[in-house]
C-alpha cells in the first residue's frame, strides 16, 4: 500500500528523558526512581510481571498522568504524540465518523477528512465498516481503528499500551505489522506487552520493570541472551516473579 503522508526522518524526534520518575497512589509507591532516555527511531517494548509498572510508566511518559516524583523532559521540540489503549477509546458514532472527528480536532481542512479518513479505513482493511457503529466492531477491528486514528495523526511518537491483549492470531497480527509501518515511516515506538513472543519479533530495545522499578533497558538481543538481572532471567523462563 502507499504511504499517503509523509515519511520522516528518525533522527529529527527529539530524544525523551524521565529523570527520577515516581509515582504515588494513596501511599503506596507504583513506580520509584526510574531514570531512563530514549532516543533515535526504536521500537522500545516495555516488559515486566503484573503489576510491574508498565501501564503507569506509559501513562506517565505520555503526559496523561503528572508524576508524584521526577520529571518528563523532551530534549528539543516537544513531537505530535498519540496513543493506543488496550481497550481503545471509541465516540458513540460511525468508524468513519471517528476518524474525521479526530482530524477535525487536528485542524484538517473539511473538505479533506472524509477522504484522508477512508484512505486511512482502506489501509486498515476496514473499508467495509466505515459506516458500522464503532463500539460493536469486534475487539480486532475496534484496535485497528485506533491505530487509524492514530495514523492520520502523523506521529511522531506513539505509546501502545498492550494493544494486542485478547486479541485472536490474526487480529494480533494486524497490529503488529501496523506497528512495523509506523516504524519504518519514522515513528518512534514505546509499547508495553506481556507477550514474549512478541516482544522477541517487534523489539529494538526492552525496558524491564519489576516491583515498580527499572531493572534493566538494553538492546533486544542481550535482553533476550544474557539478561543481566536474576528477575528478568527468571521472567524469560516464565516462572512468577514479585
Amino acid at each position: 500500500m502507499n504511504d499517503m503522508l509523509q515519511v520522516h526522518t528518525p533522527a529529527s524526534i527529539a530524544p525523551l528523558e524521565l529523570d527520577g520518575l515516581g509515582f504515588t497512589h494513596r501511599g503506596q509507591p507504583l513506580l520509584s526512581d526510574l531514570s531512563l532516555r530514549l532516543d533515535g527511531c526504536r521500537r522500545t517494548l516495555v516488559l515486566g510481571p503484573n503489576g510491574a509498572g508498565k501501564s503507569l510508566l506509559m501513562r506517565l511518559a505520555h503526559g496523561l498522568l503528572p508524576p508524584t516524583h521526577g520529571r518528563v523532559r523532551w530534549q528539543g521540540e516537544v513531537p505530535r504524540q498519540a496513543m493506543v489503549f488496550q481497550r481503545p477509546v471509541l465516540l458513540k458514532r460511525s468508524a468513519l465518523a471517528n476518524l474525521t472527528y479526530a482530524l477535525a480536532v487536528h485542524g484538517t481542512p473539511r473538505l479533506r477528512r472524509r477522504t484522508l479518513a477512508r484512505q486511512a479505513l482502506e489501509r486498515f482493511g476496514l473499508g467495509a465498516l466505515a459506516h458500522r457503529p464503532a463500539r460493536v466492531l469486534s475487539g480486532g477491528e475496534q484496535q485497528r481503528l485506533a491505530l487509524a486514528r492514530a495514523w492520520l495523526l502523523e506521529p511522531r511518537m506513539l505509546f501502545l499500551d498492550e494493544p494486542t491483549s485478547a486479541l485472536d492470531p490474526a487480529a494480533i497480527k494486524a497490529v503488529e505489522d501496523a506497528v512495523t509501518d509506523f516504524h519504518w515511516r519514522g515513528t518512534r515506538i514505546l509499547m508495553s506487552t506481556h507477550d514474549l513472543h512478541q516482544a522477541r519479533r517487534l523489539a529494538d530495545e526492552v525496558i524491564f520493570l519489576c516491583g515498580g522499578r527499572l531493572l534493566e533497558h538494553s538492546p533486544a538481543e542481550r535482553f533476550f541472551t544474557a539478561p543481566a538481572t536474576p528477575q528478568a532471567a527468571a521472567f524469560l523462563r516464565g516462572e512468577l516473579v514479585w
